[in-house]
């Protein structure tokens, strides 16, 4: 075994007790968790292959933390699934773990088939559930299926309790009134601080500078990441929605939504008029901007542009705090609110290792028992 693939056993854990883990995204994310991870590894984790599009480095041993990305450039094998997955099966441990930090279409489409052959996913790519519904059904029956787990904490909130919070209430009989929030760390800053001092467009190209929208600040005013968000939550709810049945607004002028990024970008100061003036409407019956997504017992869900009071939770939000305001059955009087950082490599990551610690409790406990 070479010295970068040599990992830590810790004597707490016996071998069989470990479960393997192949990262596939190596960027912000995806780098963040492996330093999560540690140079030698969690107790009871081990990282047996990351990917990126282009290439990957696994080994059934187990690989150094430390030296993983570096590998991957230097010593790197063409992309390919059955590599990575030869690997996890000739781990001798008692899961198999993909861990997808991509937001890649093509990546997600294979979710369904990994935990059908009894791979364990966890993500914090929402393409798999949060678009069609039919899609999040196949990912639901797979997992079903095959006996293993999706984690998708990472997938809403970057990790904020808010998946496992509504699970837990409909669980156990609560019944889902309302939902209301600020779902998009870059849309939460961009009207935290939008109050009509600085154009629009210097705003937003302050916020693309800082990483806090896409590389096309477009996919965040689209209102398309929010309505995915809004589908996932809206489904764990037992609402059988699809995403036809969003109503969502494009802050997209028609205009725009066709040019190039560079063009895009050039154009941006297009945006002022029309924000400007939504601004002064929203100010004159003293209101403020937010971007919400909303979801009634009903099941219609709305995402867009909103005009609230200052009594509203949504209007003393500041930096990139996302927002999720439950009103239910048991909840009624006053909404159950979550709050906190939404956005980030840190949170995510930290999000995704959550989900991959929760499967180490899953196998624990029951060992635990029977010592």
């Amino acid at each position: 075994m070479s010295a970068d693939a040599k990992v830590i056993v810790h004597p707490h854990f016996r071998t069989h007790d470990r479960i393997g883990v192949v990262v596939l995204g190596t960027g912000a994310v995806g780098g963040e968790l492996l330093r999560q991870l540690g140079p030698a590894g969690r107790a009871g984790i081990t990282l047996v292959g990351i990917a990126n599009s282009r290439a990957q480095h696994a080994y059934h041993g187990g690989l150094g933390t430390a030296t993983a990305r570096e590998r991957l450039v230097s010593h790197g094998d063409p992309r390919d699934d059955a590599g990575l997955l030869a690997a996890l099966n000739g781990f001798e441990g008692v899961r198999q773990v993909v861990v997808d930090a991509t937001a890649s279409d093509g990546t997600a489409t294979r979710h369904a088939s990994w935990l059908r052959r009894g791979y364990d996913v966890v993500t914090a790519n929402k393409a798999a559930i949060g678009r069609a519904l039919a899609d999040w059904r196949e990912v639901r029956d797979a997992a079903r299926a095959g006996n293993s787990v999706y984690g998708d904490s990472a997938t809403v909130g970057a990790g904020l309790p808010m998946l496992s919070t509504l699970r837990r209430l409909h669980g156990c009989g609560d019944r889902l009134l309302a939902l209301e929030g600020v779902f998009s760390g870059s849309l939460s800053w961009l009207f935290n601080h939008y109050d009509g001092t600085r154009p629009f467009s210097a705003l937003l190209a302050e916020a693309r500078a800082w990483g806090y929208t896409e590389p096309d600040p477009r996919a965040d005013l689209s209102g398309a990441d929010v309505a995915r968000k809004l589908l996932i939550l809206a489904r764990s709810a037992g609402h059988a929605l699809d995403a036809h049945e969003v109503e969502i607004e494009n802050l997209v002028p028609a205009a725009l939504r066709c040019a190039d990024a560079q063009e895009f970008r050039a154009r941006a100061h297009e945006l002022d008029d029309v924000f400007a003036a939504r601004l002064a409407a929203a100010q004159s019956r003293g209101k403020v901007l937010r971007h919400l997504a909303r979801l009634d017992a009903h099941g219609n869900a709305r995402v867009g542009l909103c005009e609230v009071d200052a009594a509203h939770p949504a209007a003393r939000l500041s930096g990139c705090d996302n927002l999720f305001a439950l009103t239910t059955a048991r909840y009624r009087t006053r909404p159950l609110v979550i709050q906190g950082a939404g956005a980030g490599p840190e949170v995510t990551a930290q999000a995704l290792l959550a989900d991959v610690l929760a499967l180490r409790e899953r196998i624990i406990a029951p060992l635990a028992l029977a010592v």
